[in-house]
């Protein structure tokens, strides 16, 4: 009896306690569901009214021929977990394991760059000296997201999941101590190519969006950014999601009108100009004549550690150009009739505070342009602006000169020629001594500020017969669905001056570089008539003119019987040489690397008279020398020869290979490769027979 009651009893207690628990739970369900329903329904409301915003990705920047300048590529960062219930259950730790991970990461994916060169970077940067650290903290203190790859592939995580002690812990995802986190990044396949041109993206720390802040990033990004999507959340059996109510749409892919060649040759002449004027900086642009495609544009700058780079672009910002102006000017003199022949005279005399030191005093307009006259522009544009200095302005307002480009080019400035008002700005008069001074100073290019893409638009409007087409970088807009929108050929104005004003002008420019006293003289090669006009000013810094610098400029067009492109270059380097040994250079050896390829409507076949020499052949293994003598008739060549092979595992040789051999070489011993300039192998950055390791990189310079 006596256990039968204590029994009872005891299930009396553990009913009661049911019967109070489902009282409870009923008041509760009550009190949730009908007294605080309006509370917890605007809660739910609150959380189902949340929307999540999905960005788009982002479009691709094209070269003219399809190739990518720039794109997106998923990669990933290649992390371990070392508090993961799977690490800290190891007691003892496996450090014979721990030391060939280490030997695996060190040898595939270093800390830094050449690590085993010196034994202290070595045991400062070794993975085993971070791994002994993480491993030998107290397990709760261990890293979470020890980083040991960075910016990665699938393919890399496979290698790094089957390293050693990795391989050793089974499962997947989060069931392993080694994971990856996703993210997108901006590449550009062609580097430091057009840098300032093609522009770079940058993340909002606020937003985390990526938006273009240079180039053809920042000012085509509203079109290249896309359209933001957008997903709500839902109640699902197992939880709340998102549901996207909205796809983001991606950005236009836009095609570009860079040509990856040309833009190769151009920076590759200027940097070579550069670097023997000991320049300062210089900037350089080609454009296609009949469309106004910028072809190429580079921007070579000085640094800091003595080496030039791609920097700040300054084909679009404004300069005192010196005489290139002279062209210009002549080609209003002519549209306006203050000229009617390029054989009529003009006084050459002194006149305005400058003279000509050239003879004789009585020029043509072939000759004012030829030697380059201050004088002899100055009077013929007093012909017809004397009276009223403002209406130079004026009529160079009518042609769109101070007109915006929009050109695609970030930063880009419009021309400063002051108007020359009989008051200035605070209401003070202004003596028509001192206005016509600037008139004349105008007239042949200082007192003005005019960007480089600016004077080479009305270059190439002289060699297009007059026709005003509009500098740009964009020839298309591709959709997500393929949809390719070519832009129109766009003018700034339909004509600037007639066909027979744009004639007269070229017949002019002409003599400067094949006149018997032109300052483009060394411009001059018989394989493709480049015609253009020489000038140089000094740079102002801190007010005043910097005598010991000078900006040598050189603007023109090339063929001359047929002008296909525009080219204009701008240096700054010392005082002591030439717009015709600098800049005119360049726009020289563009036209040649163009010639020798068959790029301007001719065959790419021509053969120097004047070089009887014997041809000298480039190592290759593309052709044979035999075969290559039987088509062009050759008797006998020379040929370039590299020294005997270098054992595995050391940086080998290739001076004087071509380009795809040497690549191949290369590549074929793991050494990524990076080519500057066109031809053969004259020099490689890494000297030959040193170590080969993971990530090892060279660059190899080609000459022809």
């Amino acid at each position: 009896m006596a256990t039968r009651q204590t029994v009872n009893l005891r299930y009396a207690i553990v009913t009661l306690l049911f019967l109070a628990f489902g009282i409870a739970l009923v008041f509760k369900l009550f009190h949730t569901t009908v007294l605080e329903a309006g509370a917890w329904n605007a809660r739910a409301e609150k959380e189902l009214s949340q929307t999540v915003k999905i960005a788009p990705e982002r479009g691709k920047l094209l070269a003219s021929n399809g190739n990518i300048l720039a794109c997106n590529l998923k990669v990933y960062d290649i992390k371990l977990d070392l508090r993961h219930n799977k690490v800290m259950g190891q007691n003892p730790l496996p450090w014979a394991k721990i030391d060939s991970l280490a030997d695996s990461l060190d040898y595939y994916y270093p800390r830094v760059r050449n690590l085993r060169q010196h034994p202290d970077t070595f045991a400062k940067y070794s993975w085993h000296t971070r791994l002994k650290k993480e491993f030998e903290k107290e397990p709760k203190k261990r890293n979470r997201s020890l980083r040991i790859a960075r910016k990665k592939t699938l393919e890399d995580f496979a290698r790094i999941r089957n390293f050693p002690y990795l391989k050793d812990f089974k499962g997947s995802g989060f069931r392993l101590p080694v994971y990856k986190e996703e993210r997108n990044v901006r590449i550009y396949p062609y580097g430091r190519m057009a840098f300032r041109s093609i522009g770079r993206v940058n993340e909002n720390a606020e937003t985390g969006e990526f938006h273009g802040y240079s180039g053809l990033e920042k000012d085509l990004d509203t079109l290249l950014y896309g359209k933001p999507g957008e997903a709500k959340k839902v109640a699902l059996t197992s939880g709340l999601s998102n549901w996207v109510s909205e796809p983001a749409e991606r950005g236009y892919d836009i095609l570009t009108t860079i040509d990856i060649d040309l833009q190769d040759m151009l920076e590759e002449e200027l940097l070579t100009i550069c670097r023997e004027s000991r320049a300062e900086w210089g900037t350089a642009i080609l454009m296609e004549v009949e469309t106004g495609e910028i072809k190429a544009i580079s921007n070579i700058e000085l640094l800091g550690d003595g080496t030039y780079g791609e920097a700040l672009n300054r084909a679009v910002l404004p300069f005192e150009p010196g005489s290139v102006m002279k062209p210009i000017s002549l080609m209003i003199a002519f549209e306006d009739g203050l000229v009617k022949s390029v054989n009529d005279h003009i006084d050459c005399s002194p006149f305005q505070r400058t003279s000509d030191p050239h003879a004789p005093n009585v020029k043509s307009m072939k000759q004012v342009i030829e030697m380059s006259s201050n004088t002899g522009i100055a009077r013929v544009i007093f012909r017809g602006y004397s009276e009223d200095p403002s209406k130079f302005h004026d009529r160079l307002s009518s042609i769109g000169f101070f007109e915006p480009m929009h050109s695609g080019i970030a930063g880009e400035c419009v021309p400063r020629i002051r108007k020359l008002i009989p008051k200035d700005s605070r209401g003070n008069n202004i003596t028509m001594t001192a206005r016509h001074l600037d008139l004349a100073r105008q007239a042949y290019g200082y007192n003005t500020e005019i960007p480089p893409l600016y004077t080479l638009s009305i270059y190439n409007a002289i060699a297009n017969d007059g026709k005003y087409v509009r500098p740009h970088l964009v020839r298309s807009l591709i959709s997500e669905d393929g949809r390719d929108s070519v832009l129109p050929l766009s003018y700034i104005r339909e004509r600037i001056c007639s066909e027979e004003t744009a004639r007269k002008v070229r017949e002019c420019i002409h003599e400067v570089v094949w006149g018997e006293h032109g300052t483009a003289r060394a411009v001059r090669d018989e394989r493709v008539k480049v015609v253009g006009k020489t000038g140089t000013a000094y740079p102002v810094e801190r007010g005043q003119y910097n005598t010991s610098k000078r900006r040598y400029a050189f603007a023109g067009f090339f063929p001359y019987e047929n002008p296909k492109y525009s080219c204009m270059a701008l240096v700054l380097g010392p005082s002591g040489t030439s717009a015709n040994r600098t800049s005119g250079q360049v726009v020289k050896n563009v036209a040649l690397k163009m010639f020798s390829r068959g790029m301007l409507d001719n065959k790419s076949d021509f053969t120097d008279k004047r070089d009887q020499g014997v041809p000298t052949y480039m190592a290759s293994e593309q052709f044979e020398a035999s075969e290559v003598d039987r088509q062009l008739g050759i008797k006998r060549h020379k040929r370039v020869r590299t020294p005997g092979n270098v054992p595995p595992g050391l940086v080998p040789d290739v001076i004087g290979l071509d380009a795809p051999t040497a690549v191949k070489i290369l590549e074929q011993r793991g050494i990524n490769v990076s080519l500057k300039g066109t031809g053969r192998v004259v020099a490689q950055s890494l000297p030959v027979g040193s170590t080969i390791t993971p990530g090892t990189s060279i660059t190899i310079r080609l000459e022809i």
